[in-house]
């Protein structure tokens, strides 16, 4: 009997892990898996806390930099789709004088949000909910330079326990302007107790939500 029970542990076990993804790749102008960190497995992060919550766990460093023009379009796509309700968003991290894109460990407070997806109602869904890809604009502001475009999507499913699914793209924009978004650090642009995070969207239904994490600058 042990040994029945521990089948079925093992593909419950299974079942959850495969229902995870991975950003693998960036789309735009160009799409590439070479211009992703690619993480190692789709264990999603846990910890906002964690310097994991940056670009996820010890990513495959990424072989490529690719260009793209301020106001062009760029977004991630997965290797599966969006199982776990939850609210989605893309970030911009600028990279600090002498370094690269390639270089470039994320850390400090060089982050801003340009994009993010939450939820609709009257029925209560996330609007990314079994898609499998996002994509937005890049300000056309935005100060030509090498960057980390960084997607996350956050599943909710369990109440209390968030799960990032999250992925680094470098690039390079050119044709940029003069735009000076405030920008956060990231791990430390969120706390744990954020109520987008800690809400339970089964019991009660929210009747309204709002994205963790810094407002989208447009530019």
């Amino acid at each position: 009997m042990k040994l029945i029970g521990s089948f079925v542990t093992l593909a419950a076990a299974l079942q959850v892990a495969s229902a995870h993804y991975i950003w693998t790749t960036l789309t735009g102008p160009t799409t590439s898996t070479a211009a992703v960190r690619q993480p190692l497995n789709n264990t999603p992060v846990e910890s906002v806390s964690s310097g994991a919550i940056t670009c996820n766990t010890s990513p495959r460093p990424a072989t490529d930099t690719v260009t793209v023009s301020a106001g062009g379009t760029v977004g991630f796509r997965l290797d599966n789709t969006m199982y776990h309700s939850g609210p989605a968003a893309i970030y911009l991290g600028q990279v600090p004088g002498g370094q690269t894109a390639a270089s470039w460990n994320g850390s400090g407070a060089n982050w801003f949000k340009i994009a993010e997806w939450g939820a609709q109602f009257n029925p209560f869904r996330f609007v990314t909910q079994g898609q499998g890809s996002v994509s937005t604009t890049i300000p056309a502001s935005t100060p030509s330079g090498e960057y980390l475009l960084r997607v996350e999507q956050i599943g909710l499913h369990v109440a209390g326990k968030p799960q990032f699914y999250i992925s680094c793209a470098q690039i390079r924009i050119e044709n940029g302007g003069n735009g000076n978004p405030p920008k956060v650090s990231i791990p430390g642009y969120l706390s744990a107790n954020d109520p987008g995070l800690t809400v339970n969207i089964y019991n009660p239904v929210p009747t309204s939500y709002t994205v963790p994490g810094p407002r989208p600058w447009r530019g």
